[in-house]
């Protein structure tokens, strides 16, 4: 029978025994800049306009940030804001010492430069794991701020015992975002990691061969049950909003659960352990 990888179960333990106890440290710590209450870690979120994911998003960061102890504060602007406000909001956000973390929930208006946005956050305080220096690090195998998503994904396979060293990795999709950085990660657990996109001819004997497979395209139900290597373990990162309006994954469950010996569900796979993700990291950069 296959197990279910819950992100929310793995999501919430990860909250209650590593991070409530962190940030509670924090709170106990005395700085010469917080002589009383000591080091409260603080999250900022820059959300632009009414994307109802972003805001869906945004609202289970919330959650998450309280269980875990710490403050989140999302700072809402009209679609209207120009790009040098926002700029200038993450300047004043960089030079100030109280927070400790600043994401900005894409996507973004046109009219704003992500690559202009991204560079202008201090590295120290990218709990998202975007800019140049965090990425950098990453496929050097430096410590840093890790891209979320990825991290999760890492997380949530070790919490479930998967012996990455050695294990022959798929990942279908390039992005920037979720892709690469996971190809990256996977090297460095000295995985033989196989990076898939649109443009590769032969995808069905790459997932025959895929102890673990990663799948971060967009397509719902792209890829199927007959197509995967009996026992392998599936990460399925793609939410998409069917006809009925309900949500499915990237990879069809149905037929695909009965293969794979670990399969994440859509939603309550990968979701919270990208969330969990930037928690944690908003805690590293205050810890630091």
């Amino acid at each position: 029978m296959t197990n279910i990888l819950s992100g929310r179960d793995i999501a919430q333990k990860i909250i209650d025994e590593n991070l409530k106890p962190r940030v509670e440290k924090l709170k106990k710590k005395s700085l010469p800049s917080t002589p009383i209450g000591g080091i409260q870690p603080k999250l900022v979120v820059i959300l632009i306009g009414e994307h109802p994911a972003s805001a869906s998003y945004v609202k289970q960061k919330e959650k998450f940030a309280a269980q875990a102890g710490i403050i989140s504060d999302v700072r809402r602007f009209d679609t209207s804001i120009t790009e040098a406000d926002v700029l200038k909001e993450i300047e004043g956000i960089n030079n100030d010492d109280a927070i400790h973390g600043v994401i900005v929930q894409l996507p973004i208006p046109d009219h704003i430069s992500v690559e202009k946005v991204l560079r202008k956050i201090d590295p120290r305080k990218d709990v998202d794991g975007f800019t140049p220096t965090n990425v950098g690090k990453l496929f050097l195998g430096e410590e840093c701020l890790q891209s979320c998503t990825p991290k999760g994904i890492i997380m949530m396979l070790d919490s479930a015992g998967v012996k990455i060293e050695g294990k022959n990795a798929v990942v279908i999709g390039r992005s920037n975002i979720v892709g690469k950085p996971i190809s990256g990660l996977l090297i460095n657990r000295n995985a033989t990691v196989t990076t898939c996109h649109r443009h590769t001819s032969n995808l069905d004997e790459h997932l025959k061969n895929a102890d673990i497979l990663v799948v971060a395209v967009g397509k719902p139900k792209f890829i199927t049950g007959d197509k995967l290597k009996k026992g392998c373990v599936v990460i399925d990162v793609g939410i998409n909003r069917q006809e009925d309006g309900t949500l499915c994954g990237d990879v069809d469950f149905e037929s695909a659960k009965d293969v794979a010996s670990l399969i994440t569900p859509v939603p309550g796979g990968v979701g919270p352990m990208t969330v969990v993700s930037l928690i944690e990291n908003t805690i590293k950069s205050a810890e630091a």
